[in-house]
């Protein structure tokens, strides 16, 4: 018993410590969906007053636009900028962690589309495992999922062709320069990036912004708080 009441008591303490994780992963979050909402806008000038404005780019339009080589999605220019504003100011306040669960709502249908719409079919993973003995995708292997298999035939097929481009950068290229920065990958593209910053949404959704590391915590407590308590209709 002396152990169990002292687990509940760790347990409860931690509680208070509950906003560190909503903190954290709202700072992994936020630079993401700045720079993806900012990399979709450009400055344009209106035509009619004059002023100058931020507004989804002609290239994100047409590719929202065009069904051969981008989404075909209806009303491209009005999805466009609803896609990266959402972007740009969710990240912002997503840093701030204002408005957090309203948020996200948005930030995961963008997710949703990108997951579906781009990346789907080139499978799970961003960057294609080459080294089939270490990929998740054995686990599945283990655990019946034909499909996984194919997913480490995969991998083997890129293994040989990384080991290709290596080869060919060791005869002909200056490779102390070229991996300074880092080693060569397989670009695969799939929905794994998507799908991590979808869950990370959802639980930011459920969980809220984070206790004492958020405007939300401050603007409930300080502001929205007392005046339900004073109002027995609310």
């Amino acid at each position: 018993m002396l152990l169990i009441s002292s687990y509940q008591k760790f347990i409860n303490q931690l509680n208070f410590f509950n906003g560190i994780p909503a903190f954290l992963i709202r700072l992994y979050l936020a630079p993401i969906f700045i720079m993806a909402g900012y990399s979709k806008l450009q400055l344009s000038n209106d035509s009619v007053s004059g002023f100058q404005s931020l507004m989804a780019s002609p290239e994100i339009i047409d590719w929202f636009r065009n069904a051969e080589w981008g989404l075909g999605l209806p009303f491209p220019e009005l999805l466009a900028n609803l896609a990266a504003w959402s972007e740009f100011l969710g990240g912002w306040f997503l840093l701030l962690g204002l408005l957090t669960r309203l948020v996200s709502i948005p930030l995961m249908f963008t997710m949703i589309i990108a997951a579906t719409s781009v990346h789907s079919v080139n499978g799970w993973f961003a960057i294609t495992p080459t080294n089939p003995d270490i990929s998740p995708a054995k686990v599945f292997v283990w655990l019946g999922f034909d499909i996984a298999e194919k997913s480490l035939e995969n991998s083997n097929q890129a293994s040989n062709r990384l080991e290709r481009m290596r080869s060919i950068l060791d005869e002909n290229g200056n490779t102390e320069w070229l991996y300074e920065k880092g080693s060569i990958v397989v670009l695969n593209n799939g929905i794994e990036f998507a799908s991590t910053y979808f869950i990370l949404l959802l639980a930011l959704f459920f969980i809220g912004s984070g206790r004492f590391t958020s405007v939300d915590h401050y603007i409930y407590n300080h502001w929205l708080k007392p005046r339900l308590a004073n109002n027995k209709y609310l």
